[in-house]
């Protein structure tokens, strides 16, 4: 007999780690189906595609001058590396998406590409995030808000599942702080 790693056994046989991460994403899709509710995500997920992203961007630049064009340019070129990161990383677990595989999960808007894990929204969200909240500490409350809402967004809308997203977290979290630390030791590294 052999055995069937857990991405091929049949949904009643999942392992106990995944049912718990199917029925959460089962409880919070099923909320998304909600017209009001929907809709909100799906407005806040387009957003997060990077409308509001680039936008704070070009908003620091015009506003603050030279600083606000460095931090841009910081949270650019972490941007341009999570994207890469999480399209190797898509390539590499090939997870489907759960709308795909988990009964009772339907898709509220349509997926930008094929698989699920990591939360490529997600991923970015939060490494933009930590970046801009180290130039410009007050806003907080704007980006911490957001960024939870894009997470959340990708689960409701039956895009990805809780384990997606709070491993782009962790991920994109790990990215936004080593993006930092390069920032701020390059001139020690180079003098």
């Amino acid at each position: 007999m052999t055995a069937m790693s857990p991405s091929h056994l049949p949904e009643q046989v999942a392992l106990p780690r995944h049912a718990f991460d199917r029925r959460m994403c089962i409880a919070a899709n099923r909320w998304g189906a909600r017209h009001a509710v929907g809709l909100f995500f799906g407005i806040i997920s387009r957003l997060g595609d990077g409308v509001f992203w680039y936008s704070l961007m070009a908003a620091l630049a015009l506003i603050d001058g030279r600083r606000g064009l460095e931090a841009a340019a910081h949270m650019a070129a972490t941007g341009l590396v999570a994207l890469g990161l999480y399209r190797v990383l898509k390539r590499w677990t090939r997870r489907p998406r759960p709308f795909r595989t988990c009964p009772g999960v339907i898709a509220h808007v349509p997926p930008l590409d094929e698989f699920s894990f990591p939360s490529g929204h997600t991923l970015q969200a939060v490494g933009f995030t930590i970046v801009a909240l180290a130039w410009y500490p007050l806003l907080a409350p704007l980006l911490l808000t957001f960024t939870a809402l894009v997470a959340a967004s990708r689960v409701i809308l039956g895009l990805h599942y809780p384990s997606d997203v709070l491993a782009a977290m962790v991920v994109g979290s790990g990215l936004g702080a080593l993006s930092l630390w390069l920032v701020h030791s390059a001139p020690q590294l180079f003098a």
